[in-house]
């Protein structure tokens, strides 16, 4: 006989759970007792947005379920940012509720709130769990559920009294991975539609990757001579420095990608979704019905045709379909090759930061530092802003496993992110860059990295505003500001009152010493860059962009 608190702790240690990220809760506090004899370390955070944002991290850089639990109520509907990320992403990531107790249910008691109905929507599967012997059943299938077809979250409510219930129940068994394969009638296909092209390009996305695939990966590319582009975000599937390597397809797309794609005859959708913002609102693929041949492998058969009519939809992992693809070869030497050494050269071009602007601090010159300092493994993970952009166009991504930021948008990411990779990879540097605004959602899971000893550091670009949204309304509303002027703490100041190391940045020159002296102490840092907002983008002024308008 095993509490339902301890049968929770079993169930993720059958199912090889190494961390979890909370925010303590009475509401499933047999589930934090059970937690003080296992080998599961415990990541105590500081608010339940931050918690999800670390779980979600951990999913996305191994592939197996980030784990958070939460208390009830408020709780829950803080941790629902990190769900949602979770489930635009495609991110395995399992979050558990405390719940009131079964005889309190549907009076409105005290935090309660009915998660089945909160979370349908931005959930793979919701469910609550009433009976305790059924616990190794139910979270042996949130695992299998968040990692199969599309990956996604899983939440599951405990009520109090659940986990407080003495119950026997089987020992929980590690879940079942499902992998989808494609058959060979689906290579032949391809191979038939590939050897009759004559400008294909690939897109790569999605999740379910890992490094041998991402090899795999590199190697169809230099056997077909195949441009390969990465959508939104997910940088990391495709080496930047490779001869084959066209850039991102995401938002500010290289003009010259954008045109090769729709002047393309055979896109290869690999592993992606291809959403509103790497289809560039629909116009790169036109939905339904491409202009070009489409070729969709995805892992989740409900992908297939859900915004695309493919040419060919074959229902394959992106992992087993590469693995499967590269033993084809082509016919003949493609007549495409030169056009892939094209769209390279033009994204070396592309994604070599400008030396000058607006203000006394260049971005241009401290991307191109960090180029020369970080090795190749340097983890970066970031929310959401303009100064993202520095990331995405000028940080050239060399590995699998190395960048973390959500397709989704959402703000407040970098800093839980980094907490999280650091954790998963204490030997590798960690990097997180944040707006002013961005930084001060959940800024506060700095003081976790303190508390762990985790020297990540963060990048904060402080421009003063919400640039994003000043950049649009001086767009579509010149000269009518509102709602988009930020004041800032000292945020160098901050970082030491939380126990860590702080820079300013007020000159171009000052940063590589501050950048140093940050990595030397040991400690979580912030590196402040006070940046002139009419440095909206790397190309355009914000003046420019008012006076265009």
């Amino acid at each position: 006989m095993k509490t339902g608190g301890q049968l929770i702790v079993y169930a993720l240690e059958a199912n090889g759970t190494d961390h979890i990220y909370c925010v303590p809760g009475e509401s499933y506090l047999a589930v934090l007792d059970a937690l003080h004899d296992s080998p599961i370390r415990t990541i105590v955070c500081r608010q339940e947005g931050g918690a999800a944002m670390m779980a979600d991290c951990h999913g996305r850089l191994t592939g197996r379920p980030g784990i958070c639990f939460v208390t009830r109520g408020p709780g829950a509907t803080n941790a629902s940012a990190g769900i949602h990320i979770a489930m635009q992403d495609s991110v395995p990531l399992i979050l558990f509720i405390g719940q009131v107790a079964s005889h309190a249910k549907g009076r409105e008691a005290f935090q309660e709130v009915d998660y089945v109905r909160f979370f349908g929507d931005i959930a793979k599967w919701v469910v609550e769990i009433d009976d305790a012997a059924r616990i190794p059943e139910f979270v042996t299938r949130a695992f299998s559920v968040a990692t199969s077809g599309r990956p996604g979250p899983v939440v599951i409510s405990l009520p109090e009294d659940i986990l407080t219930s003495l119950a026997e129940a089987p020992e929980a068994q590690h879940y079942t991975p499902v992998e989808t394969r494609p058959g060979e009638a689906d290579l032949d296909a391809l191979d038939v539609l590939l050897n009759k092209a004559k400008r294909p390009f690939v897109i790569l996305g999605g999740t379910r990757w890992d490094a041998q695939a991402v090899a795999q990966m590199r190697t169809i590319a230099e056997a077909w001579s195949l441009p390969v582009g990465c959508s939104f975000r997910r940088q990391m599937l495709f080496d930047h420095l490779h001869p084959n390597y066209a850039g991102d397809v995401g938002i500010g797309i290289n003009p010259k990608v954008a045109t090769a794609i729709k002047q393309a005859d055979l896109v290869l959708l690999i592993g992606g979704r291809m959403g509103e913002m790497p289809s560039s609102d629909y116009t790169l693929l036109k939905s339904p019905y491409p202009d070009q041949t489409l070729v969709h492998i995805h892992a989740d058969a409900g992908e297939l045709g859900r915004v695309y009519r493919p040419a060919l939809a074959i229902n394959a992992s992106p992992a087993a379909f590469v693995e499967a693809f590269a033993k084809r070869k082509p016919a003949a030497t493609p007549v495409w090759a030169a056009e892939a050494a094209k769209l390279h050269a033009a994204y070396l071009d592309w994604s070599t930061p400008p030396e000058s602007g607006p203000g006394a601090v260049q971005m241009g010159p401290i991307m191109n530092y960090l180029e020369t300092m970080l090795p190749d493994d340097a983890i970066l993970t970031n929310g959401a802003g303009n100064y993202a952009t520095w990331v995405h166009r000028y940080h050239r991504f060399r590995h699998f496993g190395t960048q973390a930021a959500p397709t989704s948008g959402s703000m407040g990411y970098g800093t839980p992110a980094a907490v999280a990779a650091k954790q998963l990879f204490p030997d590798r540097d960690v990097i997180a860059f944040a707006g002013d605004g961005c930084f001060l959602m959940n800024g506060q899971e700095f003081a976790t990295a303190v508390q762990y000893g985790l020297p990540i550091i963060v990048i904060v670009v402080n421009n003063g505003i919400y640039g994003t949204i000043r950049m649009h309304q001086e767009r579509e509303y010149p000269g009518r500001v509102v709602a988009t002027d930020l004041t800032n703490p000292d945020f160098a100041a901050l970082a030491r009152a939380y126990g860590g190391h702080g820079e300013t940045v007020e000159k171009t020159a000052d940063f590589a010493a501050a950048f140093e002296r940050a990595r030397a102490s040991g400690k979580p840092s912030i590196i402040e860059i006070r940046l002139d907002p009419e440095a909206i983008t790397p190309m355009r002024t914000m003046t420019q962009i008012r006076e265009k308008s």
